[in-house]
């Protein structure tokens, strides 16, 4: 990846974008409680620089789905240089659904549809399952627990792209679920980055249809993860 290029997209290319969503962010903060990293090279780095990182695992023209988008990370800023992308944010807590029909609507991002209802909720629906190229997250659950609400929603030859940081562990605990679910690791790009630390992302190619039965639902895809 060139994290140069990537810097001078966020800060210069479309910096005046996401100066409008670090605002918002911080502006909804006092009321929503929606992150703890709000100084300003936190937010470039931790939340902005980290999110754009992915970019290369998104087909052009991609239908994404976001699983637990929270303040809206990746998915606001892989939008902002990514317009080609369409997006479903899926998130169970209304507050954030209403932070996140804000930044959309003042940051003109068209191609972007808010759901409030739980992962596991949605991948159970027709109109949802296996419908997209790409599903994301990012720091929502351990990666077998991940995998069962996000492949769920990828369509086979698709990918789920997960975000993570130091996970080697996780990566081995997930193996298992990962093929149950109808997926195979395509990729690990594990690097540094800069302010950030170690980061992995976690490529997962869908191979096969998942089983209808996943996911479980009533919390055991965190009580007992497969």
């Amino acid at each position: 990846m060139d994290v140069e290029r990537l810097k001078t997209l966020v800060s210069v290319e479309y910096g005046q974008k996401f100066s409008a969503f670090a605002e918002l962010l911080k502006a909804y903060n006092k009321m929503y409680n929606l992150t703890s990293v709000l100084d300003d090279e936190g937010v470039f780095y931790k939340h902005f620089l980290d999110s754009v990182v992915g970019e290369e695992y998104f087909f052009y023209g991609a239908n994404v789905a976001e699983i637990g988008s929270g303040a809206g990370f990746p998915s606001v800023p892989l939008k902002i240089i990514r317009d080609d992308l369409k997006f479903t944010l899926i998130e169970s807590t209304g507050k954030k659904c209403n932070f996140l029909n804000a930044v959309v609507d003042k940051l003109s991002l068209n191609g972007v549809k808010v759901l409030n209802i739980r992962a596991e909720n949605g991948a159970k629906q027709l109109e949802y399952r296996q419908r997209y190229d790409v599903c994301c997250a990012r720091a929502v659950a351990r990666l077998n627990t991940l995998a069962e609400y996000c492949l769920p929603y990828v369509k086979v030859g698709g990918r789920f792209v997960s975000y993570k940081g130091d996970c080697d562990g996780e990566i081995e605990d997930a193996k298992r679920a990962i093929k149950i679910l109808g997926g195979e690791i395509e990729k690990v790009d594990r690097f540094e980055l800069e302010n950030c630390g170690r980061r992995t992302l976690v490529i997962i190619k869908k191979t096969a249809p998942t089983p209808s039965k996943y996911p479980r639902g009533n919390g055991k895809e965190r009580k007992n993860p497969l």
